[in-house]
C-alpha cells in the first residue's frame, strides 16, 4: 500500500499546483481587466467635460445654432465612446 501513496501524492501536489496556476492566472487577468474598464470610464467621462466646453466654445466664438453646435457635441461624445472602445480592446 505504501508505494500507491506516492504516486497518489505526487498526483493531488500536481492537481494543486494546476488550480494555484490557474486561479492566479485568473486574478492576473481580471485586475488588467479592471485597469482597462477604468481607464475606458476615464476617458468618456474625459470627454463628456470636453464636448460641453466645446458646445460652450461654439456657441461663443463661431456664432453657429445650438443645434449645429449640438451636433459638433454628439460627434466629439462619440468620438470619445470609440477611443474607450479601443481601450477596452
Amino acid at each position: 500500500m505504501g508505494s500507491m501513496t506516492r504516486p497518489l501524492c505526487r498526483i493531488t501536489a500536481s492537481i494543486v499546483l494546476l488550480a494555484a496556476g490557474s486561479l492566479l492566472h485568473s486574478a492576473a487577468f481580471a485586475t488588467e481587466q479592471g485597469d482597462q474598464r477604468k481607464d475606458a470610464r476615464d476617458t468618456r467621462q474625459d470627454t463628456r467635460q470636453e464636448s460641453r466646453q466645446d458646445k460652450v466654445d461654439c456657441r461663443k466664438e463661431e456664432n453657429k445654432s445650438n443645434a449645429a453646435c449640438r451636433q459638433d457635441k454628439r460627434d466629439t461624445k462619440q468620438e470619445g465612446r470609440k477611443e474607450a472602445r479601443d481601450i477596452k480592446n
